[in-house]
């Protein structure tokens, strides 16, 4: 009888033992993760890809806004602003950076 419980009390710290390594595993992973997704964030940020993608997306942008009349304009401009504020303005091209004032500065 003894026995059965010294068992039962070795399979009780066992699963209390691999408990504690993933409650330990799980503090790593919440201190860690973020930062990882902010290196991740940050190198996509700085990718080739995704600096001419949104150059490409705002230069779509400032040709409709060009071909726009006042009404259309003014729905725009709200839409070009937003845009154009998740965006590095002096990593933007002259044209696209002088676009970006005159919409700013009417």
């Amino acid at each position: 009888m003894k026995e059965f419980f010294v068992s039962i009390g070795g399979l009780i710290i066992v699963i209390g033992f691999f408990m504690g390594l993933g409650y330990l595993s799980y503090l790593g992973y919440a201190f860690y993760a973020p930062r990882y997704e902010q290196v991740r964030y940050d190198t996509f940020k700085e990718s080739q890809s995704y600096n001419d993608g949104m150059l490409h997306d705002l230069q779509d942008l400032k040709m409709e806004y060009m071909k726009a009349n006042d009404e259309q304009k003014a729905m725009l401009k709200a839409i070009v602003l937003h845009r154009f504020s998740v965006y590095n303005i002096n990593r933007l091209p002259t044209d696209l950076q002088v676009f970006y004032n005159s919409v700013v500065m009417p």
